[in-house]
């Protein structure tokens, strides 16, 4: 695997494929800058080498279509003050300014290019598009692990066009080992804490990894189904009854594999989905019609926490309540307590998946795991088992 340290970048340009896709304010203000500090690392040691840095993104969906709304220019300022290099812009990110912009870059320097969505090409993994970007580099540097599952020109395509001068960068390397700690190399005992609404959504996740976990903790709406699926009264929960077979199969395949699975035992039941609503607490399997259970309870969450605190290798994907709602946000806070404890204790915590990242920020769990995953459907195909051709092009 070839990582910035396999390279010196003294006296060469770097083409650098970020992830830059940030939230924009009302007046085009970075609103969360975590994925520009992430890619920080890499491009200051290409420019502590004596390179230089030519940074490509995508930001939003234009659909091919130039949209000032969109456009790259927005975050220039803020990735300067990152960085601590004033960076350059240039609003295109093929063609004659470019070629000018990238003919006067001095070592030292980043140029920033326009969104590459504004081109349908970059989507479609169009190969000419995909040379036209080559041209701005001497190595081509992938440090964007949330477009890592997309087979678009700047992720996939354009590493066809330097041979040997190719590498991961720091974040993107970090994703691969975080993931790779968990799936193969990990200290047992493992656990997989898999929360959110749907078992279908998480189907192949769970199937992958089945073969790698020592339990699996499950938690949010999709309890509900397994319950169901078990003859358990769940109420106006949310559940997806064609899914129940797949839960109990899903039951089948863990106790033939060895695998202990945890499930809720009791929850904190609401009549509304509403922050005000009525709340109880009920036994899981007996949740009485006209309420829904949108947090775990305190037996559960006593169960789970005891699990975690022995294990050694931990994955979190998915929160176990409506944590959006104050209300119900307990209990995905003390799963971050467990897990952050747990750490402290010498386990890898590896925490993925949009809404679980979301969790982990909202409540300042961030820097109490091991690792923060930057890739939320990257991630999760990576989970499944897939490989993505952002790292397979690296790689080949």
């Amino acid at each position: 695997m070839k990582t910035l340290e396999d390279f010196n970048f003294e006296d060469k340009k770097a083409l650098i494929r970020v992830d830059f896709n940030v939230p924009l304010d009302a007046e085009f203000n970075v609103a969360d800058t975590s994925r520009i500090d992430a890619a920080k690392p890499t491009i200051l040691k290409i420019l502590e080498d004596g390179g230089s840095a030519v940074l490509m993104s995508h930001l939003g969906r234009p659909k091919g279509q130039r949209n000032e709304d969109m456009s790259l220019k927005h975050i220039c300022n803020t990735v300067s003050d990152i960085i601590g290099v004033q960076v350059k812009f240039v609003e295109d990110c093929v063609g004659e300014k470019v070629d000018e912009a990238y003919a006067n870059l001095e070592s030292g320097e980043i140029l920033l290019l326009e969104n590459l969505r504004f081109y349908g090409e970059e989507t479609s993994g169009d190969a000419a598009f995909a040379e036209q970007l080559s041209k701005y580099g001497d190595v081509y540097v992938n440090d964007a692990f949330g477009t890592a599952h997309r087979a678009h020109a700047s992720t996939t395509v354009v590493a066809n066009y330097f041979s040997e001068n190719k590498c991961f960068g720091y974040l993107l390397a970090k994703e691969i080992k975080a993931i790779e700690k968990v799936m193969q190399t990990g200290e047992k005992p493992v656990t997989a804490i898999l929360g959110g609404a749907k078992v279908s959504s998480k189907i192949t996740i769970i199937e992958n990894i089945l073969d790698k976990v020592d339990h699996l903790i499950i938690g949010g709406g999709m309890t509900y189904t397994f319950i169901k699926a078990q003859g358990g009264q769940v109420g106006d929960s949310i559940c997806e009854d064609d899914k129940m077979p797949l839960a109990l199969d899903i039951l089948k395949q863990a106790a033939a594999k060895g695998v202990e699975v945890h499930i809720p035992v009791d929850v904190l039941a609401a009549d509304d989905f509403d922050n005000n609503a009525k709340t109880q607490g009920v036994a899981v399997d007996a949740i009485p019609d006209g309420w829904q259970g949108l947090d775990a309870g305190p037996a559960t969450l006593e169960n789970f926490r005891e699990v975690i605190l022995k294990s050694k290798t931990i994955l979190w994907n998915g929160p176990v309540g409506v944590f959006e709602m104050e209300s119900f946000a307990k209990g995905t806070i003390a799963i971050g307590n467990a897990i952050d404890e747990a750490t402290q204790n010498g386990a890898f915590s590896l925490v993925g998946g949009g809404d679980s990242v979301a969790a982990v920020k909202q409540f300042g769990f961030e820097d109490k795991v091991s690792y923060v995953s930057t890739g939320g459907g990257a991630m999760l195909e990576s989970l499944e088992g897939k490989t993505l051709p952002g790292i397979a092009a690296i790689l080949g």
